[in-house]
């Protein structure tokens, strides 16, 4: 009844708007038979509940936890215990499908939500572990740095010397050949600068990520709540952005890379593992797409991504005071800070060379009825997003092998594993479908889309069958007046909803139809 009183107009006592919205609500069910039947979205793919129950236990607990308090739509939330989990493992452990079928461990994660939905907190939670291990391990770093400069200042003073001894044996007419030796003798002693860890970046372009994977830390991840500076910025301009998605496309696949350059020292990148986990903007991903969308999905750059598409929680997270412990997630960190700690197998060129993780026959089974069934379906309901489809078994074994290798049970990978990774991927699977078939609408249509769904959410959130307009206006999908109106006459005009005016007051009720009669 609280939530109906947010209704109200200003001005109206309590007593004469419990009666409207009861008169409201009888005569809405009493007429639900003369309305007609709803007719159906173009193009609309109804959203699911996310598979919370496929996580692994420890996993699981942990997104409860911290969800119950951040109060972010769980598939965010889940999200970020995920890019936490694949940082973690990624350096450790790959995967190998089948024979000649493998690859890295790591995950590509984008939702779209609007800014405010708390992915920051939920980050701040699960990266906690990483941050802590970066910042350990950068102090005991600094007196090796110090030692590697005053190394370093040493041979350039060597150097410097050898060659001053050239010059002045060029200009006596001395031989050289000696001093020739030395100094090529020093060039190969030339000493390495240590590797510390730096795993998590934010603003970084693509260029200069591979810089860094290549030459300092093999294993790192992009982790933002604003997007957009990797979608809008200068490295997705028009002259640079099929470069850069084919360089962060090697990335995933764990490619190697040769950066060559004409004013500085080129670079390789061998061995190397990136996670990315992101949330953008619905609006700033539709620009993005508007630029560059053709070649965003024809290099596959957006199929190799878990996609979430998540309800908005914002106008229903009511304070809560933190909890005082957080056995569940302090678990999920305690064991990430394990895996970290965990040497990292680099080899002497710089490059990683993680454990390879097979499968248990059963196991792989799974997986090949997963990948088959996957693959019939890309002529029939797959066939829009047959590019994320095909990599979606490729996930579900990246994800299969990081639910392992959590669990620390050792051996291959089970088949238990691999079907919790199958539900979770078929899901962001189906959030691909969801938004990319309403990316292909006309922009009236898309928002009549996201009204429709924010609407039918909030009407069984609250057990309701109507909303005050000003409420929608404030804390639904569309804030610009025009294109609230023009979404709510398209689904009067598919018998979705209808306008009733009092006044000033303006109420939306739903086809009763839509909510089962609830």
């Amino acid at each position: 009844m609280r939530n109906d009183f947010a209704l109200m107009e200003r001005g109206a006592t309590e007593l004469d708007a419990l009666a409207a919205i009861r008169i409201a609500r009888r005569d809405c069910v009493e007429n639900s038979g003369t309305w007609p039947e709803p007719q159906a979205l173009i193009a609309k793919v109804e959203p699911e509940p996310y598979p919370l129950q496929a996580l692994p236990s420890g996993i699981r607990a942990a997104v409860e936890e911290v969800q119950s308090f951040v109060q972010a739509p769980v598939p965010l939330v889940a999200g970020c215990a995920l890019s936490a989990l694949s940082l973690a493992i990624q350096a450790h452990t790959d995967v190998q499908r089948a024979e000649k079928l493998q690859g890295p461990s790591s995950l590509f994660l984008l939702s779209i939500a609007d800014s405010g939905e708390r992915k920051s907190s939920c980050d701040g939670f699960f990266m906690q572990g990483i941050r802590d291990y970066e910042r350990a391990r950068e102090e005991a770093g600094k007196p090796i740095i110090k030692a590697y400069k005053a190394d370093h200042a040493a041979w350039e003073a060597k150097c410097e010397g050898v060659q001053q001894r050239i010059k002045e044996a060029v200009k006596k007419a001395q031989p050289t050949a000696d001093f020739e030796d030395e100094l090529r003798d020093l060039e190969l002693h030339e000493p390495e600068p240590p590797k510390i860890p730096r795993l998590l970046y934010e603003n970084i372009t693509p260029e200069k990520l591979a810089f860094e994977l290549g030459t300092a830390w093999p294993s790192g991840g992009i982790a933002s709540a604003e997007a957009g500076v990797v979608f809008g910025g200068h490295a997705m301009s028009a002259d640079s952005v099929m470069r850069n998605l084919a360089q962060l496309n090697q990335l995933w696949d764990g490619a190697s890379i040769r950066v060559d350059r004409r004013t500085s020292e080129s670079f390789s990148v061998r061995g190397a593992r990136l996670t990315v986990a992101l949330q953008i903007q619905d609006a700033t991903l539709r620009s993005f797409f508007d630029r560059a969308g053709a070649l965003a999905r024809g290099t596959g750059f957006l199929a190799r991504f878990l996609v979430a598409w998540p309800q908005s929680t914002q106008g229903t997270r009511l304070f809560r005071d933190a909890p005082a412990n957080w056995p569940h997630l302090s678990g999920f960190n305690r064991r990430i800070t394990e895996l970290l700690e965990q040497p990292a197998p680099i080899d002497s060129g710089g490059a990683l060379a993680p454990a390879m993780l097979t499968m248990t026959p059963e196991a792989k089974a799974a997986w090949i009825a997963f990948h088959d069934e996957l693959e019939r379906a890309l002529t029939g309901d797959l066939y829009d997003v047959r590019d994320v489809a095909s990599k979606t078994a490729d996930n579900a074994a990246r994800l299969a092998c990081l639910f392992h290798t959590f669990a620390s049970t050792g051996g291959a990978i089970d088949a238990d594993a691999v079907e919790r990774a199958c539900a979770i991927v078929s899901w962001h699977l189906s959030e691909s479908r969801r938004f990319f078939g309403e990316l292909a609408l006309p922009q009236e249509m898309a928002d009549s889309c996201r009204l429709d769904d924010w609407l039918l959410a909030y009407c069984r959130r609250e057990h309701t069958h109507m909303v005050g307009k000003n409420y929608v206006r404030k804390h639904g999908p569309l804030r610009d007046g025009r294109k609230l109106d023009t979404a709510i006459a398209e689904l009067a005009n598919l018998d979705r909803l209808r306008v009733q005016k009092d006044g000033k007051r303006i109420t939306i009720f739903l086809n009763p139809a839509l909510l089962g009669g609830q």
